[in-house]
């Protein structure tokens, strides 16, 4: 795929690239090419309709991260849901760290939610991280709004997690989870249904939000661990 590196490199960044190696400590900083994300973003879009992209989604493994970003980027653009589905699945287990797991947010997933939940519990259930990370990531964006269920919250507090970046996760999800549905999520803290990490982090993450009062925040506190 000669002609996207030609590309990536033609966008680089030596000091943005310095900066991004450090928030992603697993990846060599000689696989970061240093793509700033609204340039890789505009090159998705521009690359998505030509036929080198329809190649290069199935070059797989990458050498570089931002190959792997661009990857993700250009799943979220396929407007066909069982596509998508498809090209998601030969790529997540190839992902790596948390930057190109965020990334990934295919739009055709909003117009998809019934058939979606049923993919988002499969990679839940999965023990590669950045799986479970984006499964996590999709119930959060999709269903902690008009479509939550209460259930929603047990799935992922019965996550058995170790990796720091997963356990992020799961933080990050409970401490949405707060902002939006207190009262059903506020019993997992108080009866300490999470792991301790979780639980303290998840803490944290909600003090840090503008959408949980001071209120809120002050009694989170008094359930720290």
């Amino acid at each position: 795929m000669l002609k996207v590196l030609d590309k990536l490199f033609e966008l680089k960044d030596e000091i943005y690239a310095d900066f991004h190696s450090k928030l992603m400590p697993n990846i060599p900083r000689e696989k970061i090419i240093g793509v700033k994300v609204p340039k890789m973003r505009k090159l998705a879009k521009e690359y998505s309709k030509s036929e080198e992209s329809k190649v290069f989604l199935n070059d797989l493994p990458h050498k570089y991260y931002d190959e792997n970003l661009l990857h993700g980027m250009l799943i979220s653009e396929i407007k066909d849901y069982g596509k998508c589905i498809n090209k998601l699945d030969k790529f997540l287990p190839y992902v790596d760290n948390w930057a190109v797991c965020d990334t990934i947010s295919p739009k055709v997933f909003k117009r998809s939610r019934e058939k979606l939940l049923g993919k988002i519990k499969i990679w839940i259930s999965s023990k590669e991280t950045y799986v479970c990370r984006f499964g996590i990531l999709m119930l959060m964006k999709h269903f902690l709004d008009d479509y939550f269920k209460s259930e929603y919250l047990e799935t992922v507090a019965n996550i058995k997690a170790d990796e720091y970046y997963l356990k992020m996760m799961i933080a990050w999800f409970f401490a949405t989870a707060l902002s939006k549905h207190w009262n059903e999520t506020i019993v997992y803290l108080e009866r300490k249904k999470l792991d301790v990490w979780v639980h303290n982090k998840t803490i944290q993450k909600a003090g840090e939000s503008y959408r949980i009062t001071t209120q809120q925040k002050e009694y989170l506190k008094s359930l720290k661990r």
